[in-house]
Order: C-alpha cells, then sequence, then structure tokens
C-alpha cells in the first residue's frame, strides 16, 4: 500500500489479477492489521508486462550481463557507472544502473542431494556479475530460500480440509482503485502430522541443507518444512495451505511446505497430509543458494558507496519477500532518475514509512540472512497504518510526478472531510434515548445524559458509522456532505481515519511526541568526509561501525549496532563544531 501510495504498480496489478484478497490480524489492533491477496500467476505476470510495455518512452533490452563498466572520477577516490555490455558484446552507456538480480547471482537449485545451475525453475542463473562486483571492491555473502512443491488440484480431497474463503466485499490494495470486481475463490488448509515429520526425517541424510551442501543462510521466519521440523520439534502439526495457482491451471501451490528434501521424500511427506493421501506431485519443491552483498555497503537511497551511479534493490540487498524487492526498486528508481537529472536524492524516514524502516535496518544493522518486514521491526507502527499510507506518503509521489493531479485532489478532499468529522464529533451529542438499546446489545454501560459523540466513539463496542446514523444535524453537516460523496470507498476511508484516531488518540500522540524527538536528531546531518580516526573519545567498536556504514546523520549513527549512546554524545560535540 505504501508503494501504491508513492505511485508505483504493485497494488494496482495486484488488484487486477487478484483470485483472493484477506485482511489479516483483525482482531487485533489496527497498528498489525495486514491486507494480503493471492493472485493468479500467470495472468500476474502478463499485466505486468503489459504495464512496462506500454509506459511511453521506455526501451526494453533482453539480454545476460556480462558486464558493469565503471571509470574513475576525477578528484574523487569513487568510481562512477559508465554503463553495461551484456551478451554479444552489446554496450549500453548509462548515468545510471539498477542492478536487481533476484537470486540468479551464482545461482544454484537444490533438491536432495542432486542440484543444478539455476536462478529458479526453467532459468539460467546469471554467473559473470559477482566476480564484476568483487574485483570493484564490493563483499559479497551466500543466502538461500525456498519454494514448496506444486500439485494438481484435481487429486486433492478438498472435502477434509478448512476452507478459506474472501474477504466481502474485499479491499483493493490501490487508493486509485474503488473496488475488486475479480471472481474470487478460496483457499483451503490442512496440516502436517507426526505421521509426515517422520518421513521427513527420513530424508535428513540427503538433505542439501544438513549435509552441508547449502552454505547460505535461509530465512528464519519463512523456514523450510524440515527445518520447521528441526527448530520446533515439539510441535506435532503445521500448517499447510493449497493456493490455487490461478483461474485457469490445475496447479495448487503447497504454502508451508518448502523443501529441499528428495523428490522420493517430498513426495511421500505429502501423500500423508491429510487431503493429499492421493495427490499428485507435478513439480518437486527445491531450494535457491544465490550470492548478496551486505547493504551495509549502500546509501540510503539505495545508491552504492563504492560505484557513483550504480543502484542495487531486491534479494542483492540481502532481503526476501516480493513487496520488499518492490519497496527498494522504486526507491531505486526513484533515485536513479534523480541521479540523472542532478537533482537531491529522495528518502522516506523510518518515522513515516515502513519502506523507510526497511532501508534504514539494512543499511545500520546489514544482514547476514534473508530480511523481511514485519510490523514488530517499525517503534511508530500506530502512526505506519496500512490505512493511512496515502495520507502519509501520495504527496511526495505528486512532487516526484508519479502520482497523478487527480489522486491528490481525492487525498485533498478526504483530509478536508476528516478535519469535518473530527470536529463534529467533538461538537455533536448523542441523547441516552437514542444511544442506550444499542449500549445494551454491546453489554456496555448505559448513559443517563446527553454525551458527545467522541466520548461514545473511545468505547470499543460503539462505531462511528452507527453514530452518524443516530445524528439529526441538517444537511449542510458533515453527515450531508459524507452522503453526497459518489465514492463509497472514499467514504468508508474517511470513517475509518476517524476512528482510529479517536479511539487510539491517547497512544497515538505518545507516539507522535516519540516521532518529535527522533526528527530533532535526525536532522543533525554529519559531513560525508568527516573523519571518525580524529575523534578520540570514540570506542574502537563505534568507530569502526561509524567508518564501515557513513552516516548521513546523528540519528542514523545512533541505530547502528556496536555504537554506543556515549558515542553519539561525542559525535554530538563534534558535529555541533
Amino acid at each position: 500500500r505504501e508503494i501504491d501510495a508513492v505511485g508505483g504498480e504493485m497494488g494496482k496489478i495486484a488488484d487486477a489479477t487478484g483470485i483472493q484478497f484477506r485482511m489479516l490480524n483483525k482482531s487485533k489492533g489496527p497498528a498489525v492489521w495486514s491486507p494480503r491477496c493471492q493472485n493468479d500467476r500467470d495472468w500476474y505476470s502478463v499485466e505486468a508486462i503489459r504495464r512496462v510495455e506500454s509506459q511511453e518512452n521506455l526501451t526494453i533490452i533482453e539480454g545476460t550481463l556480462m558486464e558493469i563498466v565503471v571509470e574513475e572520477l576525477s578528484n574523487s577516490e569513487r568510481n562512477g557507472i559508465k554503463g553495461v555490455i551484456l551478451n554479444e558484446n552489446l554496450q549500453i552507456k548509462a548515468k545510471a544502473v539498477i542492478l536487481s538480480a533476484g537470486t540468479f547471482l551464482r545461482g544454484l537449485l537444490h533438491t536432495g542431494l542432486s542440484n543444478r545451475q539455476g536462478g529458479r525453475y526453467g532459468e539460467q542463473a546469471a554467473n559473470y556479475v559477482t566476480e564484476n562486483l568483487l574485483k570493484l571492491g564490493f563483499v559479497n555473502g551466500r543466502l538461500k530460500t525456498g519454494t514448496p512443491p506444486r500439485v494438481d488440484s484435481r487429486t486433492i480431497n478438498y472435502n477434509v480440509t478448512e476452507e478459506q474463503g474472501s474477504d466481502a466485499p474485499p479491499m483493493p490494495f490501490s487508493f486509485e482503485n474503488e473496488q475488486i470486481t475479480n471472481k474470487l475463490i478460496p483457499m483451503f488448509l490442512t496440516y502436517t502430522s507426526p505421521k509426515t515429520h517422520e518421513i521427513l526425517r527420513k530424508g535428513f541424510e540427503q538433505s542439501p541443507m544438513f549435509t552441508g551442501r547449502i552454505q547460505g543462510v535461509g530465512p528464519r521466519y519463512c523456514p523450510s518444512i524440515e527445518d520447521k521440523i528441526v527448530r520446533f520439534s515439539e510441535k506435532e502439526r503445521h500448517q499447510i495451505f493449497l493456493e490455487p495457482e490461478g483461474y485457469n491451471t490445475h496447479v495448487v501451490y503447497v504454502n508451508g511446505f518448502s523443501t529441499s528434501l528428495s523428490e522420493d521424500i517430498q513426495y511421500e511427506g505429502l501423500r500423508s497430509i491429510v487431503g493429499l493421501e492421493n495427490v499428485k506431485m507435478l513439480r518437486p519443491g527445491y531450494a535457491v543458494e544465490y550470492d548478496y552483498f551486505p547493504p551495509h555497503q549502500l546509501k540510503p537511497s539505495m545508491e552504492t558507496k563504492l560505484v557513483d551511479g550504480l543502484f542495487f534493490a531486491g534479494q542483492i540487498c540481502g532481503t526476501s519477500g516480493y513487496e520488499e524487492a518492490a519497496g527498494q526498486g522504486l526507491i531505486a528508481g526513484i533515485n536513479a532518475a534523480l541521479k540523472v537529472k542532478k537533482e537531491e536524492p529522495f528518502t522516506l524516514k523510518r518515522s513515516e514509512s515502513y519502506i523507510g524502516v526497511m532501508i534504514d535496518d539494512l543499511i545500520n544493522k546489514s544482514t547476514e540472512e534473508p530480511y523481511r518486514m514485519f510490523t514488530s521491526r517499525a517503534e511508530y507502527r500506530l502512526l505506519l497504518r496500512q490505512d493511512n499510507a496515502d495520507r502519509r506518503l501520495t504527496r511526495y509521489g505528486h512532487r516526484l510526478g508519479i502520482i497523478s493531479d487527480k489522486l491528490l485532489k481525492r487525498l485533498n478532499l478526504k483530509e478536508e472531510l476528516i478535519k469535518k468529522g473530527e470536529k463534529f464529533i467533538e461538537n455533536e451529542s448523542v441523547s441516552p434515548d437514542l444511544i442506550n438499546m444499542l449500549i445494551r446489545e454491546r453489554g456496555g454501560n448505559e448513559i443517563t445524559q446527553k454525551e458527545k459523540m467522541a466520548s461514545l466513539l473511545r468505547r470499543p463496542e460503539i462505531r462511528l458509522v452507527e453514530l452518524l446514523s443516530l445524528s439529526e444535524s441538517n444537511s449542510n453537516s458533515f453527515v450531508g456532505a459524507m452522503k453526497e460523496l459518489q465514492s463509497a470507498k472514499l467514504r468508508d476511508e474517511i470513517i475509518e481515519q476517524i476512528e482510529i484516531k479517536t479511539k487510539y488518540e491517547g497512544y497515538i500522540k505518545r507516539q507522535q511526541v516519540e516521532v518529535e524527538k527522533f526528527e530533532r536528531i535526525e536532522e543533525k546531518f554529519i559531513p560525508e568526509d568527516f573523519d571518525y580516526l580524529k575523534v578520540k573519545a570514540l570506542s574502537s567498536e563505534g568507530r569502526e561501525k561509524l567508518m564501515k556504514v557513513r552516516p548521513v546523520s546523528l540519528g542514523q549513527a545512533s541505530r547502528i549496532s556496536g555504537v554506543t549512546p556515549s558515542d553519539v554524545s561525542v559525535l554530538m560535540v563534534y558535529v555541533g563544531r
């Protein structure tokens, strides 16, 4: 939703090709609500390509990257990007290059004891880039991720699984889309059993993960099924989601069964799962091992520190996940364009976006395992909700030229009506005879005299839409303005924003105070050529980490692991001078 709010395409493609939409964590507070969709795999790809190919002034050239060409910059220790060389010696000059190599850098696909080169199923690895980057002075590491087997839906007994339908109505990802009109289909939930785990353990002797054939570190939060069995040995079962890959296919993705075990063990293990007793496996799961470049080598703009004009984005930075890659790609793309235009880079703070939290984490803490974005990583998550991404970020997108005037106009109207609504509920009162029946039904304490709507709304059992239906105000009020809105979705968004702010007002104000403190230290900039060796009062570890990361502000310096509060205090004195 943040990608969409800034002007990216991912949310729009997801809405256009989605086959199931669900809002996760609704039983908890709005800070952790999380929209999820399942997409038609082939349709998503076709729609993404269609959007790229229809983009004006864009030329698409397909080929294999053989070399990144750089040149020495005058009066600088850094190199500058000159362009790239593709296969058949095709040379392309460029002032900016974004390398988003996915899992393809010296990629190895593992199934049991067999492995083969590849970036993913059916596609070749990229074997020249790593060596080229190492010669330029970059350091690399090795990570791994995995994928589950695919099975034939016609051989699944869905009657013994749990059906999981879509939300009704589903909420679009994109703020631009009014509604989802696609036909929605269910997913199905089943579980492994002790028998499944026993079968899979038989294959551990031939597992590339346990025999040491895979050197790369796997994802902590999306582990393979064999990793789950070892790490959570006390659990008798694990969730398995059966997800159709689209409308016009019999292929089902066995989510939760990511594995690199041998094909025969995978097949036997699958058939021990309820509903899959007679399943036909269409393709075994596999692990993919690949090179990445630790992200302490990047600036917050996603530009590399070693090569001026060279940007990284996605798995090459050590992240895992589609949204994580897209968020980095968007920021790298924006900054590559700004670089060519000789304009200042665009960055997002961790106090205003999850994209900002992710990039800040990567650069300051780097990563030795595939990084995933979670709400728990954001200290200001009550302010960084999925529902207010447009309010936080759309003005940036408009300033950059990738959000239309129409969308900005929509946001301005939304903000105006939110303010009117907040003022309205602070002034409008509701009498006991109108509200007490509803309060009784919800098990609350009845009121004995008129009470302001805002006060009533702070009760967990009361909803704003119910209070508005009780309003006796005239048509010129906020209620009248809401009725005149043509967009039902915009109306729902406004009501949701007012309700969340009112119910969580105390917590929100507390986080806003914390953000103000954060931004004060964030605005104290450190010169790019600052000489940490001259600051004798720094701890040795602090000096080493500061020289490695080269933070742009005191705020960034304070978040580098190994840099102590006393190091920051010392820096504050020197930067003040």
